[in-house]
């Protein structure tokens, strides 16, 4: 488990290092707007602190013209840590402490300020939520190392940072959207309706899961590896206390299934968007083919390219994105006011940067793009904003179709994480940070 537990944690920063290795230019050739750090100054009188007791933070790009009463908030993502090991490991790093975080990153997809490339929201308030406590911002806990403290957190960061947003104009939005992407996504769905509670009566408030949609999957072995980290997340960290009760109530004894978006999304009464990949890269790895269940290897190559995958690891795979599907199947007929964009793509969030989030290349259901169906959903422009893909391998709007020119990179450097895609990006233009 604490092979497990490091590769859960790890994959996020694997998976962007091979996405910037490969990615195509951004669009328009501009870099995004770069947004300081704000330090949570009050969040020590909540007891709100990161893992290793640094003070939380964000990053604010004020809004203007007719966006200037309107919010977007992002969490960021970044796997978790489910024991004291990797906890204080992870306190050690950016993933645990804002003493390590750049201090500043760049807005891109849909934080970015550009018209062309955000149309939506491009000139909303736009906030980036830093992530820091290993548990999608919802546990309330400390664990006692030695001499030192492990702070458990989440929840409060998340209670703090709002508290500090309200008076720069959060408490008078008139519009907002509250999202974020992986474990971020994850923490849309956790903390949505408290979102909602914060605001306005009169406000249009919505959330948007991006890539974290994580499955409470059966893997190759026929073990449930996700649900076993998760149950030891939720007791680690003390999330059971902050989980939608009517899902604990609804999930006795197994409260810590309302950790899984699947079982807690039918309580949520904030309207909903999802978005996902079928076949996505993170769920794929470590919740369907978790190295617990290869221990020889036999998916090592399928991993790292799709195209050598044998008629069994398809089948594999087209059996997780039809629970995937059945998975959502509830929401997809009887959500009234839910919106859905399921793709084909082998990738890991699609909202984060410009060829993903709308480009003329970026990926489409429908000749839509992502951010016009979102836009749409947001909106109410049209009837259809829930959109379900064709399986695999029919999608040729996907950016990670995978050149042979890669394999030698990924299968020398990525040890199985497999996220690739066509042409370059260089660490100047976006920062390994600003992705997840």
């Amino acid at each position: 488990m604490k092979t497990t537990t490091q590769l859960l944690d790890l994959t996020a920063a694997m998976v962007l290092l091979i996405y910037v290795a490969f990615s195509p230019p951004l669009v328009s050739g501009d870099p995004g707007r770069s947004v300081s750090m704000t330090l949570v100054r009050d969040a020590a009188a909540l007891g709100a602190f990161c893992l290793d007791g640094s003070l939380p933070a964000y990053h604010l790009d004020r809004g203007s013209g007719a966006g200037s009463n309107n919010w977007l908030l992002q969490f960021e993502g970044g796997g978790w840590c489910n024991d004291i090991a990797s906890c204080v490991e992870r306190a050690k790093t950016r993933r645990g402490s804002t003493r390590y975080m750049s201090k500043t990153v760049v807005f891109t997809g849909v934080l970015s300020n550009n018209a062309s490339q955000n149309p939506d929201f491009y000139n909303w308030n736009k906030v980036r939520l830093r992530y820091c406590d290993g548990a999608s911002f919802a546990g309330d806990s400390q664990f006692r190392n030695g001499t030192s403290l492990l702070y458990f957190r989440g929840q409060r960061i998340w209670n703090a940072i709002i508290l500090d947003l309200l008076p720069k104009g959060l408490a008078k939005a008139h519009k907002a959207l509250l999202t974020g992407c992986s474990a971020g996504g994850l923490s849309t769905f956790l903390h949505c309706d408290n979102f909602t509670s914060y605001l306005p009566q009169n406000a249009s408030v919505k959330c948007m899961s991006d890539a974290g949609f994580f499955l409470d999957a059966i893997d190759i072995a026929a073990n449930r590896t996700m649900r076993s980290f998760y149950t030891q997340l939720v007791s680690l960290q003390g999330i059971q206390k902050n989980l939608d009760p009517s899902c604990t109530h609804a999930f006795f004894p197994e409260p810590s299934l309302c950790f899984f978006p699947q079982y807690v999304l039918r309580f949520i009464k904030t309207p909903f968007f999802i978005l996902n990949s079928a076949y996505d890269v993170f769920q794929f790895h470590h919740g369907l083919v978790p190295p617990s269940a290869d221990r020889t290897g036999r998916w090592n190559r399928c991993k790292l390219n799709v195209t050598a995958c044998n008629p069994h690891q398809l089948d594999e795979l087209q059996g997780f994105r039809k629970d995937m599907l059945g998975a959502l199947m509830n929401f997809f007929r009887n959500s009234t006011r839910g919106g859905m964009f399921i793709n084909s793509c082998f990738d890991h969030c699609q909202s984060a940067l410009e060829e993903t989030w709308l480009s003329p290349t970026s990926p489409r259901i429908n000749n839509k793009s992502i951010a016009e169906t979102v836009g749409d959903w947001y909106f109410g422009r049209g009837e259809e904003t829930k959109e379900i893909g064709c399986p695999y391998p029919c999608d040729k709007t996907c950016h990670n179709l995978i050149p042979a020119s890669t394999s030698d990179f990924l299968a020398s450097n990525a040890s199985g994480s497999g996220h690739n895609y066509r042409g370059t990006l260089s660490r100047s233009q976006v920062d390994l940070n600003d992705l997840m």
